[in-house]
């Protein structure tokens, strides 16, 4: 089934506003990220091969800001675990509710629980897998160490957390630089110029990056005793950080 294109942003005549994950987006996310985050399908698929690997019997595995499934598709495809479950949480009932269709004919092993809420109000049970893919980015930077804190707190020892996120970088010519090519990259997937100012306007102060060095030294201030990025492409990037 082809999937709608992203065309949010084509209408010159159409405010933008502040991006939120509403139906609009929801129904064409999967054009809206594979043309927007370089190196999305392989932080997906890789994010199943790091759960398959850390996974332990008998504890919760965490997908937090889950939109429409595919980490937890991912990781449940490589988890063989015994009595583990995947929780996948997201606010945006749009999100879940589609979430929910296309999770619906998935086997039970793992099981697979959605919850519609704010990941800032997810009461953690031990862990031994939580995932962030692109979502702390959009928690206000005040709440961002408390948050991680409790998924330092909840992980079991030997567990794991993969962070992706969108970053800075300190030296402001390498930042533009990196800014330039990602907006070469959607427009050689097909978006204008002036799609990506409309999508650049509309995420001014709903996502918020940070630089790599301090993502890394807040999740060892909260606890992880090692952390790193394993794959980056332009001003995207992905951590792991060890319990």
């Amino acid at each position: 089934m082809t999937q709608p294109s992203d065309t949010l942003f084509s209408d010159p005549l159409r405010a933008p506003g502040p991006f939120r994950f509403d139906r609009d987006v929801v129904e064409v996310f999967p054009d809206m990220i594979r043309r927007s985050v370089p190196g999305y399908e392989t932080v997906i698929a890789m994010t199943g091969l790091l759960a398959g690997r850390f996974a332990r019997s008998d504890s919760c595995i965490f997908d937090l800001g889950c939109s429409l499934g595919a980490s937890t598709l991912s990781m449940h495809r490589h988890i063989d675990a015994s009595d583990c479950k995947i929780v996948a949480v997201d606010n945006s009932a749009a999100m879940i509710e589609r979430c929910r269709r296309l999770l619906s004919d998935v086997g039970d092993n793992p099981s697979i629980e959605l919850r519609g809420a704010d990941v800032r109000d997810v009461v953690f049970t031990p862990a031994s897998v939580v995932v962030l893919n692109y979502t702390l980015q959009f928690v206000p930077l005040e709440e961002r160490p408390e948050l991680l804190k409790r998924i330092a707190d909840a992980l079991l020892p030997g567990g794991i957390l993969v962070l992706s996120e969108k970053v800075l970088f300190p030296d402001p010519t390498l930042n533009q630089l990196n800014i330039d090519l990602h907006h070469d990259f959607k427009r050689a997937h097909g978006y204008s110029d002036l799609e990506i100012a409309g999508k650049r306007d509309s995420l001014e102060n709903v996502l918020i990056p940070e630089s790599l060095d301090t993502h890394r030294a807040r999740l060892q201030e909260v606890g992880f005793k090692s952390c790193d990025v394993w794959f980056q492409c332009f001003n995207f990037a992905s951590l792991i950080a060890l319990k």
